[in-house]
């Protein structure tokens, strides 16, 4: 459709019956119109005449004529208001609208633990990578693991030690000792350390094949990312982070008794036979099971950090640290909410330490 903004000074009028003569000019008045006609002068083309008059400026659109061929001219005055401003800045407005991005990240993952739960009860994933993952959180997050609750470990016994010694308690030393690393010191530093070295390397993986649309090229290829990216990071996370925190525990206790021993003389018999009498089974399982939920936590927001990444490297930084530090306070809800649960009451596991 063309739109004309002005008439021209003449007007083509076509007609089926040739009653015109081929050259000469006639005066000639039309019914229901002002505008003055003095004269028109008609052409040696059957069927066509041309009007030589003046007409106000008028928005024209050429529709095709079925009827002979020619296209037709209806004429829209410009006094009609056809304004739909409302209903346009509504709509304007709706269609610039876009969630905030922290929203549609935290959806994403939830949607992605989700999904990777399925995938693993219907044993979709890659079981190469899988291992292969399973080998980068376990034997090679160690060293820094078992060094970093040693020297946590050494802090908590001075200051426990201090504090007993005066009170006369040297025998409940191993017990709170114990009792702290198994319920909520081996489980959290553990976590917070593999937060650090494995969940912002996952960030930045992921972040980095999503902004070279090395993601777009698995779907390509038939591979679901989920699969193939996610869910063996998840399983590998979950499996690693309770055999950590067995070893930072074992780790803290026996640094912790080897200070006491060597520095305020309390043997390292007592410090073992409280932490031995003070220990339950349920203490040691709690804190297994706060790991594995602390490495799902750590896993699934990584990965969906790094699958949501935009804007090129700076994106990737951004991603990466954004998910260490949400990371970290997951971390922190989720042990305040599960010792909530795990541990109601009153306690009476050091009565027999005293």
């Amino acid at each position: 459709m063309q739109t004309a903004s002005h008439l021209h000074s003449f007007l083509y009028f076509s007609t089926r019956r040739n009653t015109i003569k081929p050259e000469g000019c006639m005066n000639m008045q039309i019914s229901n119109s002002n505008v003055p006609i003095r004269k028109f002068c008609y052409t040696g083309r059957p069927q066509t005449c041309k009007f030589l008059v003046s007409v106000p400026p008028t928005r024209l659109f050429a529709f095709p004529n079925t009827d002979d061929g020619h296209p037709s001219l209806p004429v829209l005055d410009e006094d009609k208001n056809t304004n739909h401003a409302p209903n346009s800045e509504a709509e304007t407005l709706l269609s610039k609208w876009s969630p905030p991005r922290y929203l549609w990240r935290g959806l994403s993952v939830l949607i992605m633990a989700g999904q990777v739960i399925i995938r693993t009860l219907k044993g979709k994933f890659h079981w190469r990578n899988t291992l292969q993952q399973l080998e980068r959180v376990g034997p090679r997050s160690v060293g820094v693991c078992l060094l970093t609750s040693a020297f946590v470990g050494m802090a908590f016994t001075i200051q426990f030690v201090r504090e007993f010694t005066r009170l006369g308690l040297n025998r409940s030393i191993g017990g709170v000792l114990a009792l702290a690393f198994s319920r909520e010191l081996s489980p959290v530093i553990t976590s917070i350390v593999v937060a650090g070295r494995i969940g912002s390397a996952f960030a930045a993986e992921l972040g980095t094949m999503q902004v070279s649309e090395q993601t777009d090229t698995l779907r390509v290829l038939g591979a679901n990312p989920v699969d193939y990216l996610v869910t063996p990071r998840v399983i590998a996370s979950c499996i690693a982070l309770p055999f950590l925190t067995l070893m930072c525990f074992t780790v803290g206790m026996a640094s912790s008794a080897l200070l006491a021993d060597g520095v305020y003389g309390i043997s390292i018999n007592i410090i073992l036979d409280s932490a031995h009498r003070a220990l339950k089974p349920w203490d040691i399982i709690s804190a297994m099971l706060k790991s594995q939920v602390f490495g799902a936590i750590i896993s699934i927001v990584s990965c969906a950090w790094g699958v949501t990444t935009l804007g090129g490297a700076k994106g990737v930084g951004e991603s990466t640290t954004s998910a260490v530090v949400i990371s970290l306070v997951g971390i922190f809800i989720a042990d305040f909410a599960l010792s909530y649960c795990f541990f109601q009451g009153t306690g009476d596991s050091l009565k027999s330490c005293i």
